[in-house]
C-alpha cells in the first residue's frame, strides 16, 4: 500500500511543399518551430528538448523555439500543444507523465492522451536509481527488503510528483514486496535529495542526473537501477529485476503534435528525430544527461504509449492514488 501524505531559445535544407493548414498550400518549414516542453527550465524535459531541438533545427532549417509551460503534472503544457493549430509548426515533449499517468489521476482531463496527439518518435528513456542514506546498513537491494521489513513502520520515499516516473517506480516496489511506504511528493529535486542524504527519507527512486555526482561521491548510496536495463553512468550498478524485484518502470521523452497535422509533415519529422537520435554527437549528449536515446517510430512509438498507459493504469489503479 502506498500513501501519498518561459523561457524561449531560438536554436539555429530544402524545403518541401506541403499544405500548411486546411485548403493552404506553402513550404513546410517555412518559418520558426514552437517545441513545447510541459516541465520546468533545467529539467530533464528542458535538457532533451534544447539538445534536441538543435538537431531538428539543423536538418529542418528553421529555428526551433523551445518554450516551458510546466504545472499540472504537464497537463498545462500538453493542452496547450493539443489545442495548437495542425500545421506542424508547434511539437511537443510527450511523457509517461502526459501520456500514461495523468489519466488515471485525474477525475478530469483536458485533453485525450490518444486522440488529441499525433506521434512523431520516441527520444529517450529516462531510467532511475534506487539510492539510499550511506548512514543506514543496506548495500543492496535484497538487504534493503529486508532493513526495510524491520522497521516497524512504513518507508519514508519522495518523488517529483504523484505520476511521475520516481512515483511510479516506488508504487511498483511496494506491490511486488508488499512493504507499506508513504509518498511525500517535493516541488524541488534539490530539497528531496538533501532530505534524504540526512536521513528524513528513507529510499529515492531518482533520475540518474539529479543524483549521480552525489552517489559518485559517497553522500548516497545506489543500490539498484529501477528500470529493465543497467545504465551507462552506472555500468556495474545492477537492475532491480537482476536483484530479484520485477520493477521496470522508467521514464520516457518522445515527440508529439497536435491531431490532424498532414501525413508528410509527420513523415518528414519521424524522419528527421530518428536521424538526429543517430549522431554519435547527440547520442552522447543525451547520455551525459542520464537518459538512454532510443530510436522508435510513429507506429511503434503510438503502441508504445498505449502499452504504457494500460501498465501505469494497472499501478495507479493498486495504490489508489488521485491528482483530484
Amino acid at each position: 500500500m502506498i500513501r501519498t501524505s518561459r523561457r524561449p531559445l531560438l536554436l539555429a535544407a530544402p524545403a518541401l511543399l506541403l499544405p500548411r493548414a486546411a485548403g493552404a498550400q506553402g513550404s513546410w518549414p517555412d518559418r520558426p518551430i514552437r517545441w513545447i516542453n510541459p516541465g520546468p527550465a533545467g529539467g530533464a524535459g528542458d535538457v532533451i528538448s534544447r539538445l534536441v531541438g538543435d538537431r531538428l533545427s539543423a536538418r529542418l532549417g528553421q529555428p526551433v523555439v523551445v518554450e516551458n509551460r510546466p504545472g499540472a503534472g504537464t497537463n498545462i503544457g500538453m493542452t496547450a500543444l493539443a489545442r495548437s493549430a495542425p500545421d506542424g509548426y508547434t511539437v511537443g515533449l510527450a511523457s509517461i507523465a502526459s501520456h500514461a499517468a495523468n489519466r488515471w489521476l485525474h477525475d478530469t482531463m483536458p485533453f485525450d492522451a490518444e486522440r488529441d496527439f499525433a506521434a512523431v518518435g520516441l527520444i529517450a528513456l529516462v531510467p532511475n536509481i534506487v539510492v539510499v542514506p550511506p548512514q543506514n546498513p543496506p548495500r543492496d537491494l535484497q538487504s534493503f527488503i529486508a532493513w526495510a521489513r524491520g522497521l516497524g513502520r512504513p518507508l519514508n520515499f519522495g518523488s517529483v510528483g504523484i505520476g511521475s516516473s520516481q512515483h511510479l517506480a516506488a508504487a511498483q516496489f511496494g506491490q511486488i514486496t508488499g512493504i507499506e511506504i508513504t509518498h511525500a511528493p517535493y516541488n524541488q529535486a534539490g530539497q528531496m535529495n538533501t532530505d534524504l542524504i540526512e536521513g528524513r527519507l528513507d529510499v529515492l527512486f531518482q533520475s540518474i542526473s539529479a543524483v549521480a555526482a552525489m552517489a559518485q561521491g559517497g553522500r548516497m548510496r545506489p543500490i539498484a537501477v529501477s528500470g529493465p536495463e543497467r545504465v551507462p553512468a552506472f555500468p556495474d550498478l545492477p537492475t532491480m529485476r537482476e536483484q530479484g524485484v520485477d520493477v521496470t518502470t522508467t521514464g520516457w521523452f518522445g515527440l508529439a503534435t497536435p491531431a490532424g497535422v498532414p501525413e508528410p509533415i509527420l513523415a518528414r519529422l519521424d524522419e528527421a528525430l530518428a536521424a538526429s537520435l543517430q549522431e554519435p554527437d547527440l547520442r552522447e549528449r543525451i547520455i551525459a544527461g542520464g537518459s538512454v536515446p532510443r530510436v522508435m517510430r510513429r507506429a511503434e512509438f503510438a503502441a508504445f504509449m498505449r502499452a504504457e498507459s494500460e501498465k501505469v493504469g494497472a499501478i495507479v489503479r493498486a495504490t489508489g492514488a488521485r491528482r483530484g
